[in-house]
């Protein structure tokens, strides 16, 4: 019974479960949509190109000389700033010692420097009484040449104690200089854009992953435009260009070219899309935009176009020797 019903019946409901799985497995799919509607380049023939915003004068990492625990911060995001004023202040309690320190050691110095220009004019009063006396006689000419001596001595002690007091007032200036370089101003006219330190964090001297303060100078803004080294050949510095705001194609500027660096670089910036590239090597150019109808921001990526000529379409080798025949 078994066997000439159950079994047949199972192998025919596996056949259809085969059938039903290959048809599942063979269609496409679903593709979801995108998030926001992508670009269109509004040229004939391009040359696109994903662009970071900057700051006219480049992003600038703020950084310290020295490290330090922060004893206080004079600014916050978005403070405008002038070139020169203070952004943030590190402990200096050891170096004010150590000016006071120095300043005493002046002191001590210019009265020690008085004493022996006092010294050296009662030596010259000295010399000059001896040099007075009419009578060869009642001055020998050794306590003469003594006296002389003792007025070079002066000199020279004189000479060694402005050394002094100049070397204390050097040592001053120096500490000085050092405690200056504890209190970090700002390079140039800007706005702050980030401020990574707090309060009794300790600000590390030298390059760092995430900054300490980001600022740049935000009147102008510049998209900085990687374009693959494969189409560098394409980009003229007369093209026009045109960028537009990514999420949102109805947002867009005309470019205007600053500069071209001339150097092919490793690709760096990534648009985060699963089938980029990013073993490419990337040209660098820079355009410059009115965002003041534009709601962007330092660090947003962008899309750009820039108008090239086309590229010829080339033949297979086999139509090339084919061609080449008589």
């Amino acid at each position: 019974m078994i066997r000439k019903y159950v079994l047949p019946l199972l192998a025919f409901l596996g056949v259809i479960f085969g059938l039903y799985m290959v048809h599942v497995g063979a269609q496409r799919p679903l593709v979801a949509p995108p998030a926001a509607e992508p670009s269109h380049a509004p040229y004939k023939s391009y040359v696109a190109g994903s662009g970071i915003i900057e700051a006219a004068t480049e992003n600038i990492a703020v950084a310290t000389p020295v490290g330090g625990v922060a004893t206080q911060i004079f600014v916050k995001v978005n403070d405008h700033v002038k070139a020169g004023q203070p952004l943030f202040k590190l402990d200096d309690r050891n170096l004010q010692a150590t000016l006071a320190v120095e300043k005493a050691q002046i002191g001590s110095a210019e009265a020690k420097l008085s004493v022996d220009e006092a010294s050296m004019a009662d030596l010259k009063n000295q010399l000059d009484f001896y040099q007075s006396v009419s009578d060869a006689r009642a001055v020998s000419r050794e306590d003469l040449d003594r006296k002389r001596f003792a007025v070079q001595t002066g000199a020279a002690q004189i000479e060694s104690s402005r050394a002094q007091v100049a070397a204390a007032e050097a040592q001053m200036h120096a500490t000085q200089v050092d405690i200056d370089r504890l209190t970090v101003t700002a390079p140039v006219d800007g706005v702050i854009l980030q401020v990574n330190l707090r309060l009794g964090e300790y600000a590390q001297a030298g390059p760092l992953a995430t900054p300490l303060l980001l600022m740049g100078n935000v009147d102008e803004l510049h998209v900085r435009v990687d374009v693959d080294e494969n189409d560098a050949w394409r980009v003229r510095p007369d093209a026009v260009a045109t960028a537009y705001v990514r999420g949102n194609p109805e947002l867009s500027a005309h470019l205007r070219l600053v500069r071209i660096e001339p150097y092919v670089i490793p690709k760096k910036s990534l648009t985060g899309d699963s089938t980029e590239r990013v073993d490419t090597r990337v040209l660098q150019v820079i355009y410059a935009f009115d965002h003041s109808a534009l709601p962007v921001y330092v660090g947003q990526q962008m899309d750009v176009f820039i108008d090239a000529p086309a590229v010829a379409p080339t033949q297979p080798p086999s139509a090339a020797i084919e061609g080449d025949r008589p």
